[in-house]
């Protein structure tokens, strides 16, 4: 029972780690912040535990949805394996026609207050489409799938996100200049690309 646990944890922080290094204003976002050494925790608090409260949401509603209904398990993994297909095949299309200007930057208007940080971080978070996508619906799913091992995979995607904007954030001065070169992204998004397809086609295998 422990060796399923701490499979599904893992399992859980390698697609919530895929999911959320691709490139994105919120990204950026902390990157500049950390960059600078501006509110850097209240900024990175804001993401991981935004994560957290969005995961825990996908988790125990798709999970007790799935509980009632046990024929939505099929469907939730026929949507969920093409939605992590088509995520995948979008990866790989950035490492083959990558974007010079995708790169992050730590260039950009002065910190300003830690008031103006906060309330641009929970727009970029809280206001973002594709966080619900990726937290409540894709993770929620992939979760349901665990079956009673689903919180363990729902732990490991939150900490995942945590270990992430914490890097992110306070290596920040060391990243930079990393994730400042498109061949950097290349590499992220190969291994999103691989990582998204396989797991997509594992799902529709099952469904």
């Amino acid at each position: 029972m422990t060796h399923g646990i701490i499979a599904a944890a893992l399992a859980g922080f390698g697609t919530g780690l895929s999911l959320i290094v691709a490139i994105g204003a919120q990204n950026a976002f902390v990157l500049r912040q950390g960059a600078r050494r501006h509110a850097v925790l209240a900024v990175v608090a804001i993401c991981a535990v935004s994560d957290a409260v969005l995961i825990a949401l996908g988790v125990a509603g798709v999970g007790a949805f799935v509980t009632a209904w046990p024929a939505a398990l099929t469907l939730v993994a026929l949507a969920g394996g093409g939605f992590l297909i088509c995520y995948g095949v979008l990866a790989a299309r950035r490492v083959l026609r990558p974007d010079p200007a995708a790169a992050l930057t730590t260039e950009g208007a002065a910190p300003g207050s830690a008031r103006r940080a906060v309330l641009t971080c929970l727009a970029m978070t809280w206001l973002n489409p594709h966080v619900y996508l990726d937290t409540v619906l894709l993770l929620g799913s992939l979760a349901a799938d665990r079956g009673d091992l689903r919180w363990a995979f729902g732990v490991g995607a939150g900490l995942a996100s945590l270990a992430w904007f914490g890097a992110l954030g306070y290596g920040a001065r060391a990243l930079s200049g990393l994730l400042a070169r498109p061949s950097a992204w290349r590499v992220l998004d190969g291994l999103v690309a691989a990582t998204m397809v396989t797991m997509g086609g594992l799902l529709l295998a099952r469904a």
